[in-house]
């Protein structure tokens, strides 16, 4: 079913909605669809490289609107929908959640940061962010810096090496966000051991 699925995210970049289906896919997948728009923004991007930024900002713009919905979800109705998640959202579970409530009170943004800029399920974190009141400004601005940082990184890897960097990405692209992410961590950590 999800290869399924996947097909058809692939099949819209070659339609002239193309850019509102990358917008809808980017909002959903931040609440709740399980194909990440990066496939779809792939796609796009090698089709027309000199659009790959704008491709992007849309894209990103998509994404921070959708988590602002997942936080709503979680903050307004966690009392009453929670055990649909743990139900039918893959990986969503009831440890799962406590674990991330966790990691909002220890550090907010890490948590959020790594979950916006690495392969992990950013739905999971949208919903576990308003359940557990995590600041919205600072949810906001954390979504709007680790999903303009991934997509964006995409697209200037497009922009700047075209198709021929596509199965580098395919390849590598997760572990390189994830090695990233260790190392914004570190320093994180590295300045507040200073102050």
């Amino acid at each position: 079913m999800l290869k399924r699925l996947y097909e058809w995210v692939l099949n819209w970049a070659n339609s002239p909605y193309a850019s509102p289906a990358l917008f809808i896919m980017a909002f959903a997948e931040a609440s709740f669809f399980p194909i990440p728009p990066d496939v779809l923004l792939l796609a796009m991007a090698v089709g027309a490289p000199q659009k790959a930024i704008r491709f992007a900002v849309i894209c990103t713009a998509g994404s921070v609107l959708g988590a602002m919905a997942g936080y709503a979800l979680g903050w307004g109705l966690w009392g009453t929908i929670d055990h649909w998640f743990y139900h039918y959202i893959p990986g969503f579970t009831e440890t799962l959640f406590l674990q991330l409530s966790q990691s909002f009170s220890d550090n907010a943004f890490v948590a959020l940061f790594t979950a916006g800029f690495t392969p992990i399920p950013f739905k999971v974190f949208t919903i576990a962010a308003g359940a557990a009141a995590v600041p919205f400004i600072l949810f906001v601005l954390t979504a709007i810096l680790s999903r303009g940082l991934r997509y964006g990184l995409l697209a200037l890897l497009i922009r700047q090496f075209g198709d021929g960097i596509k199965e580098w990405i395919d390849r590598y692209f997760n572990m390189l966000t994830i090695l990233l992410t260790i190392i914004i961590i570190i320093g994180i950590a590295l300045l507040q051991t200073q102050h």
